[in-house]
Order: C-alpha cells, then sequence, then structure tokens
C-alpha cells in the first residue's frame, strides 16, 4: 500500500503545515510504571491535538484545485474530524465531520470552532462513515477516510520518521490501534529504517478488530463493539491495509477502558501532559501488563491525541 519512499515524500510535502513535536523522556517519575528506558513522542501537541493533522493535510494537499473546492467529508471518533476540519479551516473550504454520540463534546466543540459542521448521531464510526461517504457520492464533498487512504496512512507514518530520527536506538514502539492506519503506516517506516525493532499494536477489550484479525489470518468484522472509546473503536479494517500491517506489526495487546483512564491520570500527575484515551494507550499497556517490558528495554511511543483526563 504504501513505502518508506512514499512517507519521505508526505513528509517533504506537509513541512512547515504541522509541527515536528517532542520526544521527551519519561524521567523523574515518582511513580515509575515500567523498569523499561521510556520516550514519549508528544503527538499530543500537535496541530489539532493529534498526528491525525499529518495524514489530513497530506491528503488534502494532493487533491486537485476542484477536488478541494467541493469541501471536505470524513467521519472520525474525534480526532481525524479535528484533523479536517483544520484543513477546511486553511484551505478556506467547508468541512462536515460525521461523529458517533459518543464523541467527547469539547472536541465537537473545537471542530465547530475550526469552522466545521459536526454532525453527531452515529452508533459507532461505520454508521457515521456511511454517511460521509453517502455525502461524498452526492458530489457534495470530497471524502477523506480516516485510515485507509494511502495519503492520510502515508502522513500520520511522519510522526514515526520524526521518533526513528530522535531515537534510533529504540528497540520497541507501542503504538495505540484504531482502524489500522497509523499503526501500518509507523510500522512501515520502523521497519524499513531497522527491522529488528518490535512493533506493538494496543486496542482496547471491546474493539479488538485487528488482535482478531490478526488471529484470523484474515479480515474479520467485529459482531459488536462494546468499547466507549469512539476514537479506538472500528469494526472492520480494510483489507488493503490489514494485508501491509500484519507483516510490519509484531503483535497486538488488549487493554480495559479504564487502563487508558489511569494512563491518562498518570500522564496528567507526573509529566503534565493532558491526553485523551487513544494518547494513553500505549502507556496502558505498559501500566496494566498488556505488554510486560525486560529492565533497561529502550521503548519509544506516541502520545498520540490530547484530551483531559477523566
Amino acid at each position: 500500500m504504501i513505502t518508506l519512499e512514499n512517507i519521505q515524500e508526505a513528509a517533504a510535502r506537509i513541512d512547515g503545515l504541522v509541527r515536528h513535536t517532542p520526544l521527551v523522556a519519561a524521567s523523574q517519575i515518582k511513580s515509575p510504571i515500567t523498569q523499561a528506558d521510556l520516550a514519549l513522542k508528544l503527538e499530543c501537541l500537535q496541530v489539532s491535538g493529534s498526528f491525525k493533522a499529518r495524514g489530513a493535510i497530506n491528503k488534502v494537499m494532493s487533491l486537485s484545485e476542484a477536488e478541494r473546492a467541493k469541501g471536505l467529508v470524513a467521519a472520525s471518533g474525534g480526532n481525524h474530524g479535528l484533523a479536517v476540519a483544520r484543513c477546511g479551516f486553511v484551505l478556506g473550504v467547508p468541512a462536515t465531520i460525521f461523529l458517533p454520540n459518543s464523541v467527547a463534546p469539547e472536541k465537537v466543540a473545537k471542530m465547530e470552532a475550526w469552522g466545521a459542521r459536526a454532525v453527531v448521531g452515529g452508533d459507532d464510526f461505520d454508521h457515521c462513515n456511511k454517511l460521509a461517504r453517502g455525502m461524498a457520492e452526492r458530489g457534495e464533498a470530497t471524502y477523506v477516510h480516516p485510515f485507509a487512504d494511502p495519503y492520510v496512512v502515508a502522513g500520520n507514518a511522519t510522526a514515526a520518521l520524526e521518533m526513528w530520527t530522535a531515537r534510533p536506538e529504540t528497540e520497541t514502539v507501542i503504538i495505540a490501534a484504531g482502524g489500522g492506519g497509523f499503526i501500518t503506516g509507523a510500522g512501515t517506516a520502523i521497519k524499513a529504517l531497522n527491522p529488528t525493532i518490535r512493533v506493538i499494536g494496543v486496542e482496547p477489550v471491546g474493539s479488538p478488530t485487528l488482535h482478531a484479525s490478526l488471529a484470523a489470518g484474515e479480515v474479520v468484522e467485529l459482531p459488536r463493539i462494546t468499547s466507549a472509546i469512539p476514537t479506538m473503536s472500528c469494526r472492520r479494517t480494510d483489507d488493503a491495509l490489514f494485508a501491509q500491517m500484519r507483516t510490519v506489526v509484531d503483535d497486538v495487546v488488549l487493554i480495559e477502558d479504564e487502563d487508558m483512564a489511569k494512563a491518562a491520570r498518570w500522564l496528567w500527575f507526573e509529566m503534565g501532559i493532558a491526553a485523551d484515551a487513544a494518547g494513553s494507550a500505549a502507556v496502558a499497556a505498559l501500566m496494566s501488563g498488556a505488554y510486560v517490558a525486560r529492565p533497561g528495554e529502550k521503548i519509544t511511543l506516541p502520545v498520540c491525541g490530547a484530551g483531559l483526563p477523566a
């Protein structure tokens, strides 16, 4: 689906349109959660509040003038919607975002502050995605998929390029997974740069899309989602995306929603980092023991989305 060259091209295309976020050591901690050597890539400081800004702007900058002029439409659990709303603001075109009922109200408010029309009312992402695609198929706007688009995947993966450049000695990368786009792109970049680095995905117990698909050896559509985390809830990943993901992801571990809430509180108390549930998921994998690190293991992970700890 994408290559390291595609990701490097995306980095050049979006240079100056997004932030180069810092990588910080998880040091001077009162209550350590691991004996690993841990570093955090603060994508929660990215413009619009998450790494999603990278993929959205890369996709939008690849569109024709006619496609941009029609305006933008997307479905989202929150963060991709914010990124597309920001793209609409930058381009001066309308943006419509379809969102599930579980979306965080503050994210809706931020989308509207960017000038987007936020339509809340879907049962889940898949329901919202049908509404967004329908609007695009009627010719009313240009559709921007949150994970099954090569430009979005390549753009989001530029965060992994920055992670590796800042810390090439990394041994393991832990990444929150929803539809699978970010971890596939990041894994592609990381494995191309150093195939010995382990790439570990994290999903909610109540939305184990990738975990179930890897176990089955094919894409599995979940009969239902019980996780309350909209940015990590997806009933089915994309077939082409999964074919590439399974070649670059070493394992996917599962955590409870409450594990993410605890991790978000830990990030705020220990480091003053305001992260949403998905942004805290990789930390939660360490705190909960879903991923057991060896002492001194050099682990790098993105805090991939901003939010207020519950």
